[in-house]
């Protein structure tokens, strides 16, 4: 159904025994989307690279030179079967994915304090197609394994791969998304240096458990960065939204940054530190030609932009750092 088997190889190779052993079985009975055929088609149809062009540590992911216009034509065409891209931006053979997020933005906020990256075992936990995990590897990462469960965010990833493998194949053992949400992967292993966890706590229906399940991915003394939705408040401050925020229905749970942090030590964490708050602005995530759906304009008071269309407070984020003990 899917290419996993490189995956399994590099749990393998790295020494995940664990994942190596428990995963395959998880991912082999995966149940294919209604669209994969079409998506497959649509990875089976790219044009190679004939260019070494490849930058992963600036804002656009860069893979390839800029190709003739008919191999543009057709890439173009290939990855817009791929819609809709939220995380980026992208220039893949100089055809520029201009996606919802500018996924950019929030990566400059949190590079500046986070532990160095080089030479680290890394797992980004919901990480979309992969932008970040390419940033991680463009930092110097050893190891990045990311893990979504939204099978088009993984063919979105395999796009990609498919390239890079065309110009730098070797780096295809460094990197790997598992299309899989945290709740299928075992406990532990306890083995990462950096677990990231970026738009994905105020999903979860037990936050406690999410944090928990996190610092169990951890080594002692390894770092975790967290990104999610906050409200301004206290320590007790904690809004439970109703059935939807900003027209999202999975929402669950938006605390203060300060009562964010008292969760983390809860959860056994310590050097608990808030880095950035920010309120998502409509130049950060916004419709472009690649994500032609709704997108936050659309989810604000069109009479109160501080405002959620339900009356809640706009989306603001906050990213905290923390290591475990």
């Amino acid at each position: 159904m899917m290419a996993l088997e490189a995956a399994c190889e590099v749990l393998a190779e790295a020494g995940l025994s664990e994942w190596a052993v428990a995963l395959p079985p998880t991912l082999a009975a995966l149940h294919p989307h209604g669209d994969w055929s079409q998506w497959q088609a649509a990875l089976d149809a790219m044009p190679g690279s004939s260019t070494d062009v490849l930058s992963l540590d600036t804002g656009t992911i860069q893979v390839g030179g800029t190709a003739a216009e008919t191999v543009q034509e057709t890439l173009r065409d290939v990855l817009m079967q791929l819609h809709p891209w939220r995380k980026g931006p992208w220039r893949l053979h100089g055809v520029f994915i201009d996606t919802e997020w500018r996924s950019d933005w929030k990566w400059e906020r949190l590079a500046a304090y986070i532990e160095p990256l080089a030479g680290r075992r890394v797992l980004d936990v919901g990480c979309g197609n992969g932008y970040y995990c390419w940033r991680m590897l463009g930092a110097g990462a050893d190891l990045v394994i990311g893990i979504d469960p939204t099978q088009l965010f993984f063919a979105q990833f395999q796009a990609v791969s498919r390239l890079v493998g065309d110009v730098a194949p070797g780096l295809l053992h460094r990197i790997q998304l598992l299309p899989l949400s945290i709740e299928q992967i075992p406990p532990g292993p306890g083995t990462f240096d950096t677990v990231f966890s970026m738009g994905v706590l105020y999903h979860r229906r037990s936050p406690i458990d999410h944090l928990l399940a996190l610092r169990d991915c951890l080594r002692p003394g390894g770092e975790l960065v967290l990104e999610t939705l906050v409200v301004e408040g206290n320590e007790q401050t904690v809004l439970m939204p109703g059935e939807r925020y900003a027209r999202m229905r999975n929402v669950w749970f938006l605390p203060s940054p300060v009562a964010l942090s008292g969760w983390l030590s809860r959860a056994g964490f310590r050097d608990v530190r808030v880095v950035d708050v920010t309120v998502t602005s409509v130049e950060e995530q916004r419709s472009t030609p690649w994500m032609r759906f709704q997108s936050l304009s659309d989810f604000l008071d069109p009479a109160d932009g501080t405002r959620t269309i339900e009356g809640y407070p706009a989306p603001c984020r906050a990213i905290v750092l923390a290591h475990s003990s």
